[in-house]
Formats: structure tokens, C-alpha cells, sequence
């Protein structure tokens, strides 16, 4: 299955809002956590998806930059 890289740009951009999103929500509770173990577990948590969100970015960055590539060599010809 063929994705194009303007599809994986806009996926990407969509699924990092949402990392970052969860990842925000998660970091903005975390004083409502009383226990120190739920408290490091949901920070962990917090973090992981703030990576996953970097992850996307990244990705996205790639999409971006091949799309852009594309189009300088289809107006080269």
C-alpha cells in the first residue's frame, strides 16, 4: 500500500495534535494525583505520549520536506 507523502504529512500533523494534546493533559493533572507511585506513573505516562508526539512531528517534518522536494523537481522539467 502506497501512502503519499502529502497524506502522511496532514496523518502526521493530526496525530501529533492529539500526543500532545494527551500529553498536556496529562502533565496539567498531575497535582490532582495525591499518591508519589500514581504521580511518577502517570508523569511517565505523560512523557510517553509527549514522545510519541515529537515522533510525529519529526515524521510529519519528513512528509513535509518530500512534498516540497517533489514540487522543485516537477517545476524543474
Amino acid at each position: 500500500m502506497k501512502i503519499s507523502a502529502q497524506f502522511a504529512m496532514w496523518t502526521s500533523a493530526v496525530f501529533a495534535a492529539l500526543c500532545l494534546g494527551i500529553a498536556f493533559n496529562g502533565f496539567s493533572s498531575l497535582d490532582a494525583v495525591a499518591d508519589e507511585v500514581a504521580r511518577s506513573d502517570a508523569r511517565g505516562f505523560a512523557f510517553f505520549w509527549l514522545f510519541l508526539g515529537v515522533v510525529a512531528i519529526a515524521a510529519g517534518a519528513a512528509s513535509w520536506w518530500m512534498v516540497r522536494q517533489e514540487d522543485k523537481h516537477s517545476s524543474d522539467r
